[in-house]
């Protein structure tokens, strides 16, 4: 962090980093954003393009296509890089090829002297994360991965919308793999202060199914888009910017985020999306949620499903 200016660097300059990036310059709280691509001249072009909107930019920012050497004096690397979930593929389908191609670009982002914190959003997240907090040698707190926080958002949106409120009002939390796995925190959701079966029990149009389904839509719906446009990336470009923001404001933010697990919810050795406090620091701490037997045990059947698909690749 040698220079006075929040700089942050892209590695991945695919829809999912450049939807980030887009979604950065809007909101214009970085002063250096740079883009690191395999392929050159795809990382020029981006520059090029989002450099030609800074005249409509809430702020100006400095924004160039650079190389791995840039890292040395970065705040934040966050990494889109890597294959991408096809048609038909899970997220945990993708482990081995992804896992190869972090170990490299880890590498070289270490040699330039890089000492912030890396954000992991390429799938499968909560492996990856791990992966680069083992490649890296970096404290674990410094290392994160986008975890559940696009399943977070994706909940609050459909559970707003069905209930006529505003997400932003929605407290309810996904956790677990982003993936097949993840859960609902059905007994700590909450409207308002109110818990969700307060509100319900209020509320007789209501119905215990459609909460249900919902949950079902936010699991799946990356296959969903995946189906109809190919890919998924404003929802995670948003959420990147959201978690990138928690970090450079010193915010102490709450997000679901993949951090590594020492002990809580009964288990370690472990990156795994759950309610995480954010700041300048990274990941200050963990907050252990009280959960229901039944969400113990998905919780537990989760992990389980990530450690058994880690272990090839360790």
């Amino acid at each position: 962090m040698g220079n006075d200016v929040n700089r942050v660097v892209l590695v991945g300059t695919g829809a999912v980093g450049c939807s980030f990036a887009y979604a950065l310059l809007n909101q214009s709280f970085v002063e250096e954003l740079v883009l690191i691509d395999v392929n050159t001249s795809k990382a020029e072009g981006e520059a090029m393009d989002l450099n030609h909107g800074i005249p409509f930019a809430p702020s100006p920012m400095k924004i160039w296509s650079g190389t791995y050497a840039d890292c040395g004096d970065a705040d934040i690397v966050v990494i889109t890089a890597g294959a991408a979930q096809k048609p038909g593929e899970t997220r945990l389908d993708l482990v081995e090829k992804n896992a190869a191609i972090f170990k490299n670009i880890v590498e070289q982002i270490m040699a330039s002297g890089f000492n912030g914190i890396f954000i992991i959003a390429t799938n499968p997240v909560d492996i990856l994360t791990y992966v680069t907090w083992k490649y890296s040698g970096l404290p674990k707190e410094r290392v994160i991965g986008s975890g559940t926080i696009l399943d977070t958002a994706r909940f609050r949106y459909m559970l707003g919308r069905y209930l006529n409120v505003d997400p932003r009002n929605v407290h309810a939390y996904i956790i677990g793999e982003h993936g097949d796995t993840e859960l609902p925190v059905w007994s700590h959701a909450r409207i308002g202060t109110q818990t969700l079966q307060e509100f319900m029990s209020t509320h007789a149009e209501y119905k215990q199914e459609a909460l249900d389904e919902i949950f079902v839509n936010v699991r799946d719906a990356a296959y969903h888009i995946i189906e109809r446009k190919g890919a998924t990336y404003y929802g995670i470009g948003m959420s990147l910017v959201r978690l990138v923001k928690a970090i450079l404001a010193n915010q102490n933010s709450i997000l679901t985020v993949a951090s590594y697990l020492e002990g809580q919810y009964g288990e370690s050795d472990m990156y795994i999306g759950v309610p995480a406090v954010v700041n300048r620091g990274g990941i200050r701490e963990v907050l252990e949620l009280k959960l229901t037997d039944e969400e113990k045990q998905q919780f537990a059947n989760s992990v389980d499903v990530l450690k058994r698909t880690m272990k090839p690749i360790l």
